[in-house]
């Protein structure tokens, strides 16, 4: 599976949401692990962006769905593909075929 970084951040709804009932946002990552979308970390951040998600998904089609559930529940998320760098090392060494 791929791994993938959500950056997000609450939306007007999305706050008054998790004001009202914080539960709210271990009931959505219930919500993720159904989607077939493994949870690797989460944290809450100061800045920018309230929240950063690292998870596994299947496919980019199931990272998108993801995003699109996460809007919907009041966050708005940036998805990043991650790369290990062990993978891209491996990539780089491969040299292409010049016809």
């Amino acid at each position: 599976m791929a791994v993938y970084l959500l950056l997000s951040t609450l939306t007007g709804e999305g706050r008054k949401a998790i004001e009202e009932y914080p539960e709210k946002l271990k009931d959505l990552n219930k919500e993720v692990e159904y989607m077939g979308v493994k949870i690797i970390a989460q944290y809450a951040l100061l800045g920018q962006y309230d929240f950063v998600n690292i998870v596994e998904a299947p496919s980019n089609e199931k990272a998108a769905e993801l995003a699109i559930h996460m809007s919907a529940g009041g966050l708005q998320s940036l998805t990043l593909a991650a790369i290990p760098l062990d993978k891209l090392i491996e990539t780089l060494k491969k040299k292409p075929q010049v016809f």
